[in-house]
């Protein structure tokens, strides 16, 4: 990664596999490259140097279009910030993922993915009439609509007060239980990073797997 002034080295001399169902925690300071790292491996950005296999394929020998559908196939997300259409209500942007991938809504699977995040009230609602925390469980179940085999999550409780965070734990790892999927969780809270199997510490670009 390059500015103007200098080349800044954002990761470096990483080494380390994430198997299926698996919960990794990746864990650091702000700055230390754990978003970076986290799109990396995710196929949303590319590295300038060496690789990333995701499902067995290297990333850096595939184009966009081929990258991006890996992504609409096979992973979810959950942003910081949501990400979360104003315009749609909390049932349209849960079967939004259906939409990208060209295929039929399934508003039967996204009303039961919001009842499983406890917003089965709160189907018609658009962003603006949702709660952060609401917001945050609507990401969560349209992250799942595509049943991934891996969820990327940036922070998924960072926006959120304790007890709002504690509950969107339990539905991470209940979500993650029932589909078998993937967890790759970027973290600053201490509980979440306790949960999972594994946690990877970041520091200026390098990469130390921590003990349980």
């Amino acid at each position: 990664m390059s500015t103007n002034q200098q080349n800044l080295t954002i990761v470096k001399d990483a080494h380390f596999d994430i198997y299926p169902a698996e919960s990794v925690a990746i864990v650091g300071t702000s700055g230390a490259g754990k978003s970076t790292l986290m799109a990396l491996l995710s196929g949303l950005d590319i590295a300038s140097s060496g690789d990333v296999a995701l499902f067995g394929q290297s990333l850096s020998a595939l184009d966009d279009e081929q990258r991006a559908a890996i992504r609409s196939e096979s992973v979810g997300f959950i942003f910081q910030n949501f990400l979360l259409i104003p315009s749609l209500s909390a049932l349209d942007n849960v079967t939004l993922p259906c939409l990208l991938r060209g295929e039929p809504e399934d508003r039967t699977r996204a009303t039961s993915l919001l009842n499983a995040v406890g917003l089965g009230e709160r189907l018609h609602h658009t962003p603006a009439q949702l709660s952060g925390g609401e917001q945050q469980r609507v990401a969560i179940a349209r992250a799942f609509m595509i049943q991934p085999k891996i969820l990327f999550a940036d922070e998924p409780t960072g926006n959120l007060d304790q007890k709002t965070a504690a509950v969107v734990i339990e539905l991470l790892f209940r979500l993650n239980e029932e589909f078998g999927t993937t967890l790759v969780l970027v973290t600053h809270d201490p509980e979440l990073a306790q949960r999972c199997q594994r946690r990877l510490h970041m520091s200026e670009g390098q990469i130390e797997e921590v003990g349980s």
